[in-house]
């Protein structure tokens, strides 16, 4: 005997779509801290490894 199971991801197409607000000031500063932390993070090590 075969058993259909219930497929989940069929159910995707019928959720609402996202509302996109946009960005406070205090989460762009805090985005833009990250980007910089990561970027200067990376410059050091790739300085590091190329000495």
């Amino acid at each position: 005997m075969i058993i259909k199971l219930p497929i989940h991801f069929s159910y995707a197409r019928h959720k609402e779509a996202r509302v996109h607000k946009p960005l406070t000031l205090k989460e762009k500063i805090k985005a833009d801290r990250i980007v910089m932390t990561i970027m200067m993070l990376i410059m050091i090590t790739l300085a590091i490894a190329f000495v």
